[in-house]
């Protein structure tokens, strides 16, 4: 990816987002979305600020395509939590443990259709 259109266009389907989700998230019109994927107008930080925390991107890879395209800070506390769920699951019973897992399979479901 050579471009940061070709990063953001990754970036924004990689998490599940529409031009027009995105851009109603970060509150700024489709079309800007669509000019940065196109590579049409330089990028304002304020724009790529936005961006990268809605997406929980790293910013300097967005800009350059230098490191890792997640924000290292979101993958430690993403770590974080899942060691919670966790930790709180492993007491449950495996009726329990399933009911949980049903409710989150659902909740990503609604959110996946949700951002179409």
């Amino acid at each position: 990816m050579d471009s940061l259109g070709e990063r953001l266009t990754y970036a924004r389907k990689n998490k599940g987002y529409t031009q027009d989700a995105l851009a109603e998230t970060i509150g700024v019109s489709r079309g800007v979305i669509f000019n940065l994927e196109k590579n049409k107008t330089e990028p304002q930080m304020i724009v790529i600020n936005a961006i990268s925390q809605c997406l929980k991107i790293n910013k300097n890879w967005l800009l350059t395509g230098e490191g890792e395209m997640s924000d290292t800070d979101e993958v430690v506390q993403s770590a974080k939590v899942l060691a919670d769920i966790y930790s709180i699951a492993k007491e449950l019973s495996e009726e329990e443990q399933l009911y949980i897992l049903e409710v989150v399979k659902t909740y990503k479901k609604h959110t996946e259709q949700r951002n179409k």
